[in-house]
């Protein structure tokens, strides 16, 4: 068997059957935003790999900095040791984190470090002398993770509703549905009545709130929806006025992404939990962390139990830890906002067009993140033309044809991925299986 027909007969990828599983290319190598595949063809990641290669591939920095680390320590148990790489890496996240949130604690997933941030949450209530509160109260279109507590988070009418049996259930508020920067009467009447529907739902369930969680302005992997600060400004109230303890998940949207370095930051406010993942280590190695305020810390301390009741086998390996701190001196290094807001621009002038074209929906930008929402994806053979066309790599889910470059794409590059997008976005709708169920 070659190494393809291996994969496809016994390999499960994600979403994916085994019956009739989609098509899979084998890569050779990467470098900066392109994949070469074994084949010797190229393609440029217009998805930065599931959004996390914020640098590039097989960046130099954080490669030197992971085969530094690999001849010292590759891996010691985060339980009664520390290391070097972890305290620098606490310090970096504690220097760009919003005020107050300096305690920081390591997880080796995204998933992960939002089932650590509503434990923590979840402990900060129970501190407080209050155990009936057991729930989170999150959003209706948002999307946490595939583990049990980030699950039962995430759109309780999107793709896993085949897991209701085995996962806690938790309050949700509609989708927020006025967008970033409307400021119609029309659009701030709508936002008001939205706040208002929030904050009656928070007054009626507070005895049975834990905390309140959102990926702030940009709903990534269920909705691609990108939303009005006040919302958050609102959540910030709410929390303050019942004790709710705020969680931003900034894993998808942090890091210059949606344009500042945190999504949160257009709001003017700090939540009390935020989460960060993805490109924390520029996509070279996987690692989240949950940072804290000195406030849920200090009670959650002084609680009955004491101690926070979390700890993964991996959290804070050194290797991971190594490529974040390279990571995150490579946004020191860079003007990363004034790059994305290069890439916002090119993405309009390719995408705005396609508004109001047969089996377009929308049209929607912002930062390095443009997304066509189409009544029906394109068939399957289509999508698989315009990738090999363009030698651009994309993914569309749902009703989505979207890109996310790498934060270092050049002005050619994006140019090149507009077109795959508008390509792809002009071809007639295919059937109902046509793309892939989810991100």
């Amino acid at each position: 068997m070659t190494p393809l027909e291996y994969d496809r007969a016994y390999i499960w990828h994600p979403y994916a059957s085994l019956k009739n599983p989609p098509p899979v290319r084998q890569v050779a190598s990467a470098s900066g935003v392109n994949l070469t595949l074994a084949d010797g063809r190229q393609l440029v990641d217009a998805v930065s790999s599931w959004w996390c290669v914020a640098h590039g591939h097989n960046h130099p920095a954080i490669v030197e900095a992971i085969r530094r680390q690999s001849e010292k320590l590759c891996h010691v148990m985060f339980g009664g040791f520390t290391h070097a790489p972890a305290v620098e890496l606490a310090e970096r996240l504690a220097r760009i984190a919003p005020p107050g949130l300096n305690r920081v604690f390591f997880a080796d997933s995204g998933s992960i470090s939002v089932e650590v941030a509503v434990k923590m949450a979840i402990q900060y209530q129970q501190a407080q002398g209050r155990p009936g509160r057991g729930k989170m109260l999150s959003l209706k279109g948002g999307y946490h993770g595939d583990t049990a507590c980030a699950m039962a988070l995430s759109d309780p009418d999107g793709m896993h509703t085949l897991f209701r049996g085995m996962m806690p259930s938790h309050f949700f508020a509609e989708k927020p549905s006025v967008a970033v920067d409307d400021g119609t009467p029309e659009g701030q009447a709508r936002l008001d009545a939205e706040i208002a529907a929030l904050a009656r739902f928070a007054d009626a369930h507070a005895g049975e709130i834990a905390g309140l969680i959102c990926e702030p302005v940009f709903q990534a992997a269920n909705a691609m929806n990108f939303y009005h600060p006040r919302y958050l400004q609102a959540m910030r109230r709410i929390c303050d006025e019942h004790d709710f303890v705020l969680v931003f998940d900034e894993i998808a949207a942090g890091f210059f992404r949606t344009g500042p370095r945190w999504a949160h930051s257009r709001a003017g406010i700090a939540p009390d939990v935020m989460t960060v993942g993805k490109a924390l280590t520029g996509g070279h190695m996987t690692l989240a962390a949950t940072l804290a305020s000195e406030r849920v810390a200090d009670v959650i301390s002084n609680g009955s139990v004491g101690a926070f009741m979390h700890g993964p086998t991996y959290m804070a390996n050194p290797l991971a830890c190594a490529a974040a701190n390279a990571s995150l001196a490579l946004f020191d290094q860079a003007d990363y906002e004034k790059d994305v807001a290069r890439i916002a621009l090119q993405l309009h002038f390719a995408l705005d067009p396609l508004a109001g074209r047969p089996n377009v929906r929308g049209v929607r930008v912002l930062g390095a993140a443009g997304v066509v929402e189409v009544e029906r994806l394109p068939a399957r053979a289509d999508i698989e033309r315009v990738i090999d066309a363009h030698g651009v790599w994309l993914r569309p889910f749902a009703n989505f044809i979207y890109a996310m470059p790498p934060l270092v794409s050049d002005a050619a590059t994006v140019a090149r991925i507009g077109a795959a997008l508008a390509d792809l976005a002009s071809c007639p709708p295919g059937p109902e299986t046509s793309g892939d169920f989810h991100e």
